[in-house]
């Protein structure tokens, strides 16, 4: 197997401070997904494809970013047989590799499905956990062993790398929506006061009031009131 010169094999350290650098200058989660899994395609030797698995609360699993639609297909057929080495590394936090999907015995639903596409290896690592999520990153290739020993943990490393790049896209998306919620419950709470003629309190009062009746979240009512204040 010849090493593509960009691979983390020859210099992994150096290769890891670029691709960090790379993933954490992103401006948001959807562009940092997409650069994780085109950055795994790059510098993991062997990968051919990737795609990241996410569990979040209250939702079912799904793919996100993939590198292509093979992809989708390959981890629809693990999500609905319930078995395949990407669940596996979510549940267990472990890299779960294949070397001949044709041969494998660990998931055998699955593979007999996952060969059909002519993937024969495949490589996962869960990516990380908080509170609300669980990922994974899925790497594939057509090529049977393509994964070495060595590779297994190159990517394990960057794995290590995608995963604070991505919790930290989504902590700053987090504090976005916040500033976003509090800046739209302010403009609502001002358009009350002027209307009613009545104080800050007595507004916040009037919105709170106005969730609990419609069952909606106090920055959706705020933003409806905001969005249709012409109206009113």
């Amino acid at each position: 197997m010849q090493d593509h010169p960009d691979h983390l094999d020859p210099n992994p350290g150096a290769a890891l401070s670029s691709i960090a650098r790379t993933l954490q200058a992103e401006p948001d989660v959807d562009s940092t997904l997409a650069a994780i899994v085109k950055a795994a395609v790059d510098h993991v030797d062997g990968a051919e494809q990737a795609g990241i698995s996410l569990v979040e609360r209250g939702r079912a699993i799904r793919t996100v970013a993939p590198t292509d639609d093979a992809v989708t297909a390959i981890d629809e057929v693990q999500y609905r047989t319930g078995q395949g080495p990407c669940l596996d590394a979510i549940a267990e936090h472990q890299v779960f590799s294949t070397g001949d999907l044709a041969a494998e015995d660990r998931w055998p639903a699955f593979a007999r499905a996952a060969a059909g596409f002519g993937v024969r290896s495949m490589l996962s690592y869960r990516l990380f956990v908080t509170e609300n999520t669980l990922g994974a990153l899925n790497l594939y290739s057509r090529t049977r062993d393509a994964f070495s020993r060595q590779t297994q943990e190159d990517g394990r490393l960057f794995a290590t790398h995608a995963a604070i790049a991505l919790v930290g896209a989504q902590t700053e998306a987090q504090l976005t929506a916040a500033i976003e919620s509090r800046d739209v419950i302010g403009m609502a709470k001002g358009i009350l006061m002027q209307r009613h003629d009545v104080d800050a309190v007595a507004a916040f009062r009037m919105l709170v009031e106005s969730s609990q009746h419609s069952n909606m979240k106090l920055h959706q009512v705020a933003a409806w009131l905001v969005d249709h204040r012409q109206d009113l």
